[in-house]
């Protein structure tokens, strides 16, 4: 096999650690990619403003579960979990202002938000 093809078959993390796994990981993981996907198209003028913001909060609520799984004790997780909820909260308040600004239809964010809210859920039976 050429060095080209070894590269694509590599595994997309370098540290395969059990939280990969996680229901709430890969839901996670679903979501940052859609608002990424949401937002590309957004007017050019929100790329610095609203578009960032958002990517930033989606990234924020998936990188605090990684973090979060990887604490030791309880209470730790937890705070992880409520820090990545909170930027949750974030991206669906700055998704609406996105919506009341007519920049996506209700039928282009039925994907983004099952992926939201089954992502708010499970956080929300971690934290307890």
């Amino acid at each position: 096999m050429s060095k080209k093809l070894e590269k694509l078959n590599l595994y997309h993390m370098f540290l395969q650690l059990t939280h990969t796994k996680t229901p709430v990981f890969q839901e996670s993981k679903k979501f940052i990619l859609e608002c990424y996907r949401i937002t590309k198209d957004f007017p050019k003028d929100e790329k610095f403003t609203l578009v960032h913001q958002m990517r930033r909060a989606a990234l924020s609520v998936h990188l605090n579960i990684a973090e979060g799984c990887s604490r030791k004790s309880e209470a730790e997780r937890k705070r992880f979990f409520e820090i990545s909820r909170g930027s949750l909260i974030e991206v669906d308040a700055a998704m609406d202002i996105a919506y009341s600004l007519n920049y996506k239809t209700e039928v282009e964010l039925k994907v983004f938000g099952g992926h939201l809210v089954n992502t708010f859920k499970q956080l929300t039976g971690l934290i307890g």
